[in-house]
């Protein structure tokens, strides 16, 4: 098989080659996109850090890396092309002269130099000033930049300006890898090619939405950065806000970029503020104790390594957001995400409103709501959940509720399904913007999570603690019933 790319080959400069994302994420997603022939034969692979290395050293590094990541056994004939791939540049990106051993190696008039900035944003400014110093940056030159772009709209800002100061805004590509999943993906086939869904997506039809974003894993070794953060910060302001845009924008022109990017941002000027009056009514706040996960015993926030024991960031928020547009007037989004949860999940559950009149009494006093269910991990795709006849000639008709199942992995067999990185990664060598988010995007995002944070810093009560291995705190559940509501666990 041969790859079939129209495209232009790059040189795709990974800065922070030897650390975490890169060992962890972009490197087994070079090696899929290889082994799919989905990367372009002259595409290279240059891997810049610090620390003394050669490509010889840096491919065992990604060789290890992929065996304890990915699978105990690589295909040979793969493997050997993506290392081949591979160039190894030492190089301190504080000096500034140093850029030159890049420059020696990137070949901009045959390949498009893709910047991935697996590092922190606090180096990014070095980043930019030494390719600009080094002459490496001309009309196709990208950069992908990963999350946390800053921790308020203030200090996004400042990065954003610092990136803009030597690229375009259509070469800056701002990752977020919930935008390359199927299923988020899926949301534009599902709500805008489907007329019963298209039809029906308003006040008038839906109840209310659940976005649900659940982890098992606790901080994971990164103590200095999340205790500064907060759930709120890591997880709502990218993640569960993106996937909000996408459940609820408006019908974009086209499939281009500029068209969903306008449209996304709609949606994040109509959220209704959250201020200091209805901040204690509309949002919980939480911090996991110690408790059990698949019966492990696992620590408390308080109790991990080098931990603050006086600490009051939160590992877990649920709110409601209410979007002020026609559309979604009088319609709830309940947002759920925290750490040492029950189990993963990442999903999003619609509500239908139920109906005036039920003459199926024998079988409910009350007719349960119609559900979309979308998966979109573990288990990628989507369920329908409705009520039908039991089958049976007594006379009567009974009813129960039942499930139509869309699992993409039973009914594409026969396709691949890649994960977020992978789409969003061969997305950028292709030069296409559309999974990424916009600068304004961002900004409109950090200026409604401001306002919360702002609010938060008001109240005198800490996070709910709640124990690991639960749904979080009572407390939100409490919040889904003053609404007569309950999340769909």
């Amino acid at each position: 098989m041969t790859a079939t790319q129209n495209y232009k080959p790059s040189d795709l400069v990974i800065f922070g080659a030897l650390g975490d994302l890169s060992r962890r994420k972009l490197l087994i997603s070079l090696y899929k996109l290889d082994e799919a022939n989905l990367l372009e034969p002259d595409t290279r692979i240059i891997g810049v850090d610090r620390i003394a290395q050669d490509s010889v050293g840096f491919s065992e590094i990604a060789h290890k890396s992929l065996l304890e990541f990915l699978s105990p056994t690589l295909d040979k004939v793969v493997w050997d092309r993506l290392s081949a791939r591979f160039t190894y540049i030492q190089l301190d990106i504080n000096d500034l002269p140093q850029f030159e051993k890049l420059s020696a190696v990137v070949d901009q008039r045959n390949r498009v130099m893709v910047n991935y900035l697996a590092i922190a944003p606090s180096l990014f400014s070095s980043i930019c000033n030494g390719l600009q110093q080094a002459r490496l940056i001309n009309a196709e030159t990208r950069i992908i930049m990963e999350k946390p772009l800053g921790h308020d709209l203030a200090s996004s800002k400042v990065i954003n300006d610092t990136v803009a100061a030597a690229f375009r805004e259509e070469q800056i590509y701002r990752i977020d890898h919930y935008l390359g999943k199927e299923t988020v993906l899926n949301l534009l086939a599902l709500r805008f090619a489907n007329a019963i869904f298209t039809t029906n997506w308003h006040h008038s039809t839906i109840d209310h939405i659940q976005i649900t974003v659940a982890e098992e894993i606790g901080i994971e070794g990164r103590w200095d950065y999340f205790d500064k953060a907060g759930q709120c910060r890591d997880m709502l302001q990218n993640h569960l806000l993106q996937i909000l845009t996408f459940v609820a924008m408006e019908p974009p022109a086209n499939l281009e970029a500029r068209s969903i990017h306008q449209e996304k941002i709609k949606v994040l000027q109509a959220l209704r503020p959250i201020t200091d009056t209805t901040v204690e009514k509309n949002t919980v706040r939480g911090q996991y104790a110690k408790g059990s996960i698949h019966d492990k015993n696992v620590p408390g926030y308080l109790e991990e390594a080098a931990a603050n024991t006086v600490s009051a960031t939160e590992t877990f928020v649920a709110m409601r957001v209410d979007i002020d547009n026609w559309r979604w007037a009088g319609v709830p989004f309940y947002l759920r995400t925290g750490k040492r949860m029950r189990y993963k999940r990442t999903e999003i559950v619609v509500y239908f409103k139920q109906l005036p009149h039920n003459i199926f009494k024998d079988s409910f006093q009350d007719l349960p709501p119609n559900k979309l269910i979308i998966h979109l991990q573990p288990k990628e795709g989507i369920e329908i959940e409705m009520l039908s006849k039991i089958p049976g000639i007594d006379g009567s008709i009974k009813l129960q509720q039942t499930k139509l199942d869309l699992s993409f992995l039973e009914t594409f067999k026969d396709k691949k399904v890649f994960g977020g990185y992978e789409r969003l990664l061969l997305e950028a060598l292709r030069g296409n913007p559309t999974l990424f988010i916009s600068r304004e995007e961002t900004e409109q995002a950090w200026t409604w999570v401001d306002s919360i944070q702002h609010a938060w810093a008001g109240l005198q009560d800490k996070p709910r603690p709640y124990m690991a291995g639960t749904w979080g705190p009572n407390t939100a559940d409490a919040l889904l019933a003053r609404d007569g509501r309950t999340w769909d666990d």
